[in-house]
């Protein structure tokens, strides 16, 4: 990677692992203040579906304000609108305020990705596109181990201290995009292929993609709340919680390239059916913080893998210049999956107790393992035609960072094996979206 592409690259990085600790640090946070101020189930699952519901609704209208105002500025007010939510919240602990904003905090943190995805996305060609995702990933998952780490300060500090910390967190995060030449990459506005389209293209990877929002936000949302009424104390809840995330960024590539040799729609069984006996495996098991670290360690591997799995597959089906389309639609597909979950899930936990959650997993990954079963019947998964890449659940215009030259090529090569012009026809096949080939040729004057 060429020093050039390094120090473009650098700053939004840098910015977002800043932020992502804050990010990681509040989502749990949220969830035991709450319990502890005797909310109800109920009431947690839907301030926590309101982050979800903000990401959804910045998904679908940010890039239009990132348009207009360049992407410095909008990371600017994004960020400092994250910092007053979260002052906000330490302020008044009241569960209808909260919810609101939980929904702008979302909407600004989904504008915050927007600028540091497009930002990376247009540094540099897709040749180098895998080792900037891998550094996208190193920074994401990083961050968010960090930030459960921090929960062991909230239990040691008042009740607006840990607060203030993610504020503060947020508004340094500005600083190292603040601190470059005043430029900025050119953006176009994403058109994400609709859901019927992707479920006439891919109904395996739109359920895959589904179920990864339902299951990834039920682990954040709702998972510090098991672990807290099962007698953990916050440190250790912490712990646990990054224990997850790891889980999620050590196994994810191990069982990607797994996928890469094999059918993948098996993996996707596979992982459905895994999930589900570990879900039952903890609703078994005693207490005991080293054997629940092992099980939820194994838990994060195939929850965060179902996602980037499911988006491979749906992959090795589109032509090539529809991927960017695709990953876009999928994207969204993921965050209605997310907003759904708190709302599904609570109620159960509410009438047969906090096994609920993982009763409610379990059966999800039935559900999952008799879907990919009953299409595998249906359609025999296409031959891979590229190398699975990690998919991080982003923006909509970061989600091209995932669609590698490797990919392009692969889906192109494909297209001369298999007639793909009735898949997406209102995409001429062989005609992938890149961008440009250097630096220089997408940056613009902010």
């Amino acid at each position: 990677m060429s020093r050039q592409l390094l120090s473009m690259a650098l700053a939004p990085l840098l910015g977002l692992f800043i932020l992502g600790i804050g990010n990681g640090f509040l989502a749990s946070l949220i969830t035991l203040r709450l319990d502890a101020a005797g909310e109800s189930v109920t009431t947690i699952g839907w301030v926590s579906a309101a982050y979800y519901i903000g990401l959804a609704i910045g998904a679908l209208f940010n890039d239009r304000l990132l348009l207009r105002i360049g992407h410095i500025r909008a990371y600017a007010c994004f960020a400092s609108l994250v910092a007053v939510t979260v002052l906000l919240q330490g302020l008044w602990l009241n569960a209808g305020l909260w919810f609101t904003l939980r929904m702008i905090g979302g909407w600004a943190t989904l504008g915050v990705y927007l600028v540091i995805e497009s930002w990376l996305l247009t540094a540099a060609d897709t040749r180098v596109r895998g080792r900037l995702l891998a550094l996208y990933m190193i920074s994401l998952y990083g961050a968010g181990v960090i930030g459960q780490l921090l929960l062991g300060v909230a239990d040691h500090a008042g009740p607006n201290q840990p607060f203030m910390i993610i504020a503060m967190l947020a508004s340094l995060s500005v600083l190292p995009l603040g601190m470059i030449p005043r430029v900025s990459p050119l953006l176009e506005q994403a058109e994400p292929l609709s859901p019927w389209r992707l479920i006439t293209v891919t109904p395996t990877g739109v359920m895959g993609c589904f179920g990864s929002g339902l299951v990834v936000s039920a682990v954040y949302s709702l998972l510090p709340l098991y672990l807290q009424r099962s007698g953990l104390d916050v440190q250790r809840i912490g712990e646990m919680m990054a224990v997850v995330i790891l889980g999620g960024m050590l196994l994810q590539y191990p069982i990607g390239r797994w996928s890469d040799r094999h059918d993948r729609q098996i993996v996707l069984i596979l992982i459905g059916a895994i999930m589900a006996a570990l879900c039952l495996v903890m609703m078994t098991i005693p207490t005991q913080p080293a054997l629940m670290a092992g099980v939820l360690f194994l838990i994060g591997g195939g929850v965060f893998a179902l996602y980037p799995v499911a988006v491979s597959h749906a992959a090795d089906r589109a032509p090539a210049g529809a991927l960017v389309r695709m990953s876009q639609g999928l994207l969204l597909i993921n965050a209605l999956g997310a907003t759904l979950s708190p709302p599904l899930i609570t109620p159960l936990m509410t009438h047969v107790g906090d096994r609920g959650l993982f009763m409610a997993l379990t059966g999800l990954g039935v559900v999952l393992v008799a879907f990919f079963v009953w299409r595998r019947s249906r359609r025999p998964a296409p031959v891979p035609v590229a190398p699975f890449t990690s998919n991080p659940q982003q923006s909509v215009v970061g989600a091209e960072l995932s669609v590698t030259e490797a990919l392009v090529l692969g889906a192109i090569e494909h297209e001369h094996q298999e007639d793909l012009s009735q898949v997406v026809p209102e995409v001429e096949t062989a005609m992938p979206e890149t961008v440009g080939e250097n630096v220089g040729e997408n940056v613009g004057r902010e």
